[in-house]
């Protein structure tokens, strides 16, 4: 009966560690989840910023395009198109969101494409700041022409 008595309190003991270190884990995940909520906001505010520093920018958004992701090296990629409509040369600075499979912004970027010509296309290469993991996409976020 005491080796009963011993083995149930050892389960029960068990048990109870088991739901500490998964109740644990799970606040450890929401501050893991916290942190990258806090640093993607903050690299988008910082993607911003350098949008906002752009003068005589009008707004382009139609004429830049947002290839598909893919991995190079420990980053993410998206090959992104600007076709300059008008009868002068123009520079792009363009916001590029990279977004997970529900739609949440992972990262933020900013990419100038210099020199495009009257009614000429240009690409650059948008890359994340940091590794991304999951499937991601590539949209445009702000496009100004200058």
């Amino acid at each position: 009966m005491t080796t009963t008595r011993r083995s149930t309190g050892l389960v029960l003991a068990l048990a109870a560690t088991t739901a500490l270190a998964l109740t644990g884990c799970d606040a450890a995940k929401d501050a893991a989840g916290d942190i990258v909520s806090s640093a993607t906001a903050a690299v988008a505010s910082a993607a911003q910023e350098k949008m906002n520093e752009v003068k005589d920018g009008v707004n382009a958004g139609g004429d830049v395009k947002a290839g598909a992701t893919k991995t190079d090296g420990d980053r993410t990629v998206a090959e992104i198109t600007a076709t300059n409509p008008k009868d002068q040369s123009a520079d792009y600075t363009i916001m590029v969101n990279f977004r997970d499979n529900d739609g949440n912004v992972l990262d933020a970027v900013v990419l100038t494409i210099d020199g495009v010509g009257p009614g000429a296309s240009k690409s650059g290469t948008a890359r994340s700041n940091r590794t991304l993991t999951g499937a991601t996409t590539a949209e445009i976020a702000q496009a100004l022409r200058h």
